[in-house]
């Protein structure tokens, strides 16, 4: 009995911290990084924050982290409710893909999946929300929007990848001490 409410008191605290997370990036990243934009071109670190929990933990937890992500991006700024809920969350469940073979010192994987999450990400919303308003200017769009967002989300991700890494082994090494504390 006692190791079901300590297994809860941890996956609640491992919602928390995820949950605050994920505020406070969409906070930073709504406030901060757009007064900080170049040429009004700010970095994603939704996809930074839903890439990284997805091949750090795997697809499921990828998909949820990512789905309300996503989720809270439309609430506030979609148009379409749930069109970035959906997005986020492929993004999320893709990573998870590479949950296998994840290494925490090994920044190339990471930094790889991210730059493909946030092209993914940009070509979705060219297509969906720009091609079916028959706005045609795909290489404008990828030249002064796409590449500049994944450069910047790249150089932000070096320090934002190492903070999300330390409190997902802080939070696994108390998830193990419990579960030794009471075998």
């Amino acid at each position: 009995m006692p190791e079901n409410n300590s297994n809860k008191g941890y996956f609640m605290k491992r919602k928390v911290t995820v949950s605050i997370i994920i505020i406070i990036c969409f906070l930073l990243q709504t406030t901060v990084f757009q007064a900080l934009s170049f040429a009004s071109i700010g970095p994603n670190l939704l996809i930074v924050v839903v890439s990284a929990f997805g091949f750090m933990r795997g697809k499921k937890e990828g998909m949820f982290i990512g789905f309300f992500s996503g989720l809270l991006v439309d609430l506030f700024f979609g148009n379409i409710l749930g069109f970035h809920a959906l997005l986020y969350m492929y993004i999320g469940y893709g990573n998870g893909f590479f949950s296998s073979v994840f290494f925490p010192d090994d920044i190339k994987l990471p930094m790889l999946l991210i730059s493909a999450s946030d092209l993914f990400y940009n070509l979705c919303i060219y297509f969906f929300l720009f091609l079916f308003r028959k706005r045609f200017a795909f290489f404008y769009y990828f030249l002064h929007v796409m590449i500049p967002e994944l450069v910047y989300t790249l150089l932000i991700t070096i320090l934002l990848y190492y903070i999300i890494l330390k409190l997902n082994q802080w939070l696994e090494k108390s998830e193990k001490r419990s579960e030794t504390k009471f075998v």
